[in-house]
């Protein structure tokens, strides 16, 4: 265990695909304080690689990881994190090579972590009003149906900006992940929170926007849309069972099961009958109706507590805790 009073380690993962442009900026713009700056070459086609070797040689801090084959960015990270582990990293952040994080922001982004208050930190690009004009429309407009995705899937009902790659990861909470379930391409962000959700660690959001230059981004959230719902229900249902019926059975798995019950019974019985006045040819009882309407009424507003208790369950205790009792 590091001394109490010894500073807290931080390294910088950077993951590169095609940033021979900006990624030298990207790095010589990081603060003296970061102790480790490792960059994952992701197969990336241009000369990136070559650009960080040039500086590798003037600044000892940078590592340079690569890999044969491309992974994408959640492999590329996912490697970077084991590195700054095993370099004895307490803090584990990530930036994009693209520029667009600013690292003046990487102490309120670390603040969270260090003062014991979370366990993985994110920017949010939409708690800056002034700067949202400077997101184009259509990302806003995916991001916004996609963030509620992500909430109920990884239960962070209090987080928002899901896709946002500025974060922070403290390192005592790495080995707890199961790696094997974290995406490996650009489903990374949103799988990751899930996967917290899962250790029940503390998320935060921290007030960050974005710097949009030139770049084009490589996903697009509308595309997300698309693509993510299968997979964020998957983990939703994966949370459900884990968290209420493994866990744990409190209110919200009796309100689940018992909604879930009285809505398919109204909804059946409801079918059932209905079917059968059009094929006799004689509306259905207003008894017959009731005994659908009300167990289906009774069902929606138990899924409605359920949906509360779950959103009033986000995590409060952070796990760091748990191995770092007088770390600092």
């Amino acid at each position: 265990m590091r001394n109490p009073t010894s500073v807290p380690r931080v390294a910088v993962i950077i993951p590169g695909y095609r940033c021979e442009t900006t990624i030298s900026a990207v790095i010589q713009s990081l603060p003296d304080w970061v102790a480790s700056i490792i960059y994952v070459d992701d197969d990336s086609p241009d000369d990136a690689l070559e650009v960080v070797r040039g500086l590798q040689s003037s600044n000892p801090r940078i590592t340079i990881l690569q890999h044969a084959a491309n992974q994408g960015v959640g492999g590329a990270v996912l490697s970077g994190y084991r590195e700054a582990v095993a370099q004895g990293a307490d803090v584990l952040v990530k930036m994009d090579s693209d520029g667009q994080m600013d690292p003046q922001y990487l102490p309120k982004l670390l603040q969270p972590i260090l003062e014991g208050k979370a366990d993985y930190t994110k920017g949010n690009r939409f708690l800056h009003f002034s700067k949202i004009s400077a997101m184009p429309f259509l990302r806003r407009l995916g991001n916004v149906g996609l963030s509620f995705l992500v909430k109920a899937a990884s239960g962070y009902w209090n987080v928002f900006d899901p896709t946002n790659g500025y974060t922070a990861l403290h390192a005592a909470v790495f080995p707890l992940l199961d790696c094997e379930r974290v995406d490996r391409r650009f489903f990374f962000e949103s799988s990751l929170l899930a996967e917290l959700g899962i250790l029940r660690a503390v998320v935060r959001d921290v007030p960050i926007p974005a710097r949009y230059g030139k770049e084009k981004s490589s996903l697009s959230e509308l595309d997300a849309l698309v693509n993510f719902p299968f997979r964020l229900a998957k983990k939703f249902l994966r949370r459900i069972l884990i968290q209420y019926f493994v866990r744990d059975f409190s209110a919200f798995s009796l309100f689940l099961i018992l909604g879930l019950m009285l809505m398919i019974f109204g909804v059946g019985w409801g079918a059932y009958y209905w079917w059968q006045s059009i094929q006799q040819g004689v509306p259905a009882t207003t008894g017959t109706v009731m005994i659908a309407v009300l167990p289906l009424m009774v069902g929606i507003e138990l899924i409605i507590q359920s949906i509360a208790l779950d959103i009033h369950n986000v995590p409060s205790e952070p796990i760091q805790s748990q191995f770092t009792a007088g770390f600092w």
